[in-house]
C-alpha cells in the first residue's frame, strides 16, 4: 500500500502561482512513477503531468506545458507540482497518483490516489 496526501491548494488570482505537494508513505516511493491529475465539476478526470521513478522523464498535458512543473524527491518521498501563470480554467481538484509500472497518462492505470486538493483561480 502507498498512502498519498496532497497539500498546497487554495484560491489564487489569474496569473498567480501555487505549489502542490504530495507526500507519500508506505511502500518504496522510488518504485513508483507519479502523476498529477485534475477534475473540474462536470468534467472527466484528466492527466496534468507525470514523472518517472527516477525523475529523469517528465510528461505534461499540452494545456499546462510551459506553465506547470512536476518534480520529485525520492529521499523525502514527495512529488510536487509547481503551477504558474494560472488561468480560471485551471480550477479543479488536483490529485496525485502512483503507478507501479511506468509513466503513463491513463488514470485507470494508477494504483494509488490521494484525496485531492482544491485549486480555484479567480478571474
Amino acid at each position: 500500500q502507498v498512502q498519498l496526501v496532497e497539500s498546497g491548494g487554495g484560491l489564487v488570482q489569474a496569473g498567480g502561482s501555487l505549489t502542490l505537494s504530495c507526500a507519500a508513505s508506505g511502500r518504496t516511493f522510488s518504485n513508483f512513477a507519479m502523476g498529477w491529475f485534475r477534475q473540474a465539476p462536470g468534467k472527466e478526470r484528466e492527466f496534468v503531468a507525470g514523472i518517472s521513478r527516477t525523475g529523469g522523464t517528465t510528461d505534461y498535458a499540452d494545456s499546462v506545458k510551459g506553465r506547470f512543473t512536476i518534480s520529485r524527491d525520492n529521499a523525502k518521498t514527495t512529488a510536487n507540482l509547481q503551477l504558474n501563470k494560472l488561468y480560471p480554467e485551471d480550477t479543479a481538484v488536483y490529485y496525485c497518483a502512483a503507478n507501479a509500472w511506468t509513466l503513463i497518462r491513463d488514470y485507470g492505470q494508477y494504483d494509488y490516489w490521494g484525496q485531492g486538493t482544491q485549486v480555484t483561480v479567480s478571474s
